[in-house]
């Protein structure tokens, strides 16, 4: 059973609906999320949220323990339903589209059985597209399960793998040290390549070229006193999300730290005015920089 990491703990169940704006949102197709604690990050991170509802009417279903089929495991006392009760309860509310992002509590020996029930329960409702994950494979059975999710696909013309295993190998910075819970990098990765698959199946309007223009949206930070505590974060938009963040020159306040999630933190030691070089790299490789000044004031 995978563990429940602080941030799922914050609530069971997230239930989200992602409005589209009013303009053309009676052409945005309305597409249901089913995650377990290890997508809760995406309901918590502005930018994986932004990007998983573009294009599209969103309702976002992730709760801490849900299993696909089986009776969810506890968590603070509850069980949130399983993906096949709660298709079976919002039936035509969950629209042509669903993607699932559920394995990690649930039963090897069961899993691909469920599938095929998931995939009854949602073909009752009315979906026509399914667009499943595999699992970050930190366990054997992940793996075992992954090949049930493959072969489920290979049944069913209505479903659409998208290897989160594959895509996640070598980005520790996407992880957390269990191996399987999102950082904020990690949600927007995911976020990213559930929404690629969508404009590829004609579901999502592809961004336009200016929305994938990458720039640093940053240009003011707080002044900062010395001795009391700092915290900014700095901006990006466009691109394709997750961005990484780096000191490209220049020097910081002493005690200041800049995170790859864009986050300049710690207490000044020094008075003065810091000209500091950023780079902020984006998922495709694409990069832009720019100069900040940080204001430290005694």
């Amino acid at each position: 059973m995978a563990r429940v990491p602080l941030l799922a703990g914050l609530a069971l169940a997230i239930c989200l609906l992602v409005h589209p704006a009013a303009a053309g949102a009676a052409t945005n197709q309305r597409v249901t999320v089913f995650g377990d604690s290890a997508a809760t990050a995406i309901a918590y991170d502005p930018e994986a949220k932004r990007i998983l509802g573009r294009g599209v009417d969103l309702r976002l279903e992730v709760a801490a323990c849900r299993r696909l089929g089986d009776l969810s495991c506890p968590y603070d006392g509850e069980r949130p339903p399983n993906v096949i009760e709660r298709a079976t309860i919002l039936g035509s509310e969950l629209g042509r589209v669903v993607v699932v992002m559920v394995g990690y509590n649930d039963y090897e020996s069961r899993y691909a059985l469920n599938i095929e029930k998931a995939l009854t329960a949602f073909r009752d409702a009315g979906v026509e597209r399914v667009l499943w994950t595999t699992l970050r494979a930190e366990r054997q059975s992940y793996l075992t399960m992954n090949e049930a999710i493959l072969e489920a696909a290979a049944r069913s013309p209505a479903m659409t793998v998208l290897d989160w295993n594959a895509l996640s190998r070598g980005r520790p910075d996407w992880i957390q040290a269990d191996g399987i819970h999102l950082t904020a990098l990690g949600a927007q990765a995911l976020a990213t390549m559930a929404s690629d698959a969508l404009v590829r199946l004609g579901v999502a309007a592809k961004p336009s070229p200016a929305a994938r223009s990458l720039a640093i949206r940053s240009t003011a930070i707080p002044r900062g006193r010395l001795g009391r505590s700092f915290s900014t974060r700095l901006r990006a938009a466009g691109g394709t999300a997750p961005y990484r963040w780096l000191r490209a020159g220049g020097v910081l306040p002493g005690g200041l730290r800049l995170s790859t999630l864009g986050r300049l933190t710690g207490t000044p030691t020094r008075a003065g005015a810091f000209r500091v070089r950023v780079r902020v790299v984006d998922r495709t490789g694409a990069s832009r920089t720019s100069t900040i000044v940080v204001r430290v004031t005694a």
